[in-house]
């Protein structure tokens, strides 16, 4: 590793453990799931908040647990067992291009997820991913089963065919997927290992690896994801995405 990179690595590990400690929670998103104790509600709720996360996170948080509270604050049990009639608290319902078709869409497709299998987990683990490319092309081709590819819905279920950066589901796999010594993220699932995982990129992580020169694509889509995480991977190969804390919030934050 050349002495710039060597200097790169360790700001971000030192950002990273300026960030990532509980007091995080409060204000990100990923304080949804964490309202949870059981695996499948935390997995539910996760996967609205992250897919909501675009915005103040004021909003998304907001929002979040106003679909959760019209989910009788218990995800999992409206999903596996509601009735057409039930679907009726999602009217009205809207943040921002995710409306109440949308909602019910979602409903429809965990379902058909959580009526077959234990958890998401499960699910991909049944999908046999071995990347997280891999488990998002799982999760796009079951909502396509569930909702028809021609499905409006289906704009917000990221595709990586189509070079999306799909950051908000990598920031979900975030969440499943790995943990840390301060409880942030949960490190539930089995079906993918942190190493496997790749950087939510967004405007502030893409700008802000470009200042330190570790991603030159201009673009924040999938090429420029790839490009990112490997240089990560060359920082910590077991934990490359820890380094979104970092990144994230020295863009939001400045150093």
């Amino acid at each position: 590793m050349d002495s710039g990179l060597v200097d790169v690595k360790a700001f971000l590990d030192e950002q990273y453990r300026k960030y990532c400690h509980s007091a995080f929670i409060e204000d990100d998103p990923v304080q949804i799931p964490h309202l949870f104790s059981g695996q499948q509600n935390r997995e539910i709720a996760g996967f609205f908040a992250a897919v909501f996360a675009w915005g103040q996170r004021s909003t998304i948080i907001a929002k979040s647990k106003e679909l959760v509270a019209r989910l009788d604050s218990n995800p999992f049990d409206f999903i596996i067992n509601h009735t057409e009639a039930d679907l009726r608290v999602l009217k009205g319902f809207r943040h921002r291009t995710f409306g109440e078709e949308d909602a019910v869409g979602f409903v429809r497709a965990l379902a058909a997820i959580y009526r077959s299998y234990g958890s998401m987990d499960e699910f991909l683990i049944g999908q046999q991913v071995g990347t997280a490319q891999d488990a998002l092309r799982a999760l796009r081709r079951h909502f396509e089963s569930v909702l028809g590819v021609a499905s409006p819905t289906l704009r917000h279920v990221a595709n990586v065919d189509a070079g999306s950066a799909a950051k908000r589901l990598n920031m979900f796999l975030r969440w499943m997927v790995r943990t840390d010594g301060e409880g942030v993220d949960f490190g539930l699932w089995q079906c993918l290992q942190p190493k496997d995982l790749l950087i939510p990129l967004d405007l502030h992580v893409g700008n802000v690896s470009r200042e330190l020169g570790i991603l030159t694509r201009k673009q924040n889509d999938l090429r420029a994801v790839l490009e990112l995480t490997t240089v990560l991977r060359g920082f910590d190969s077991n934990d490359p995405v820890k380094y979104d804390f970092a990144l994230f919030s020295v863009g939001v934050n400045g150093v």
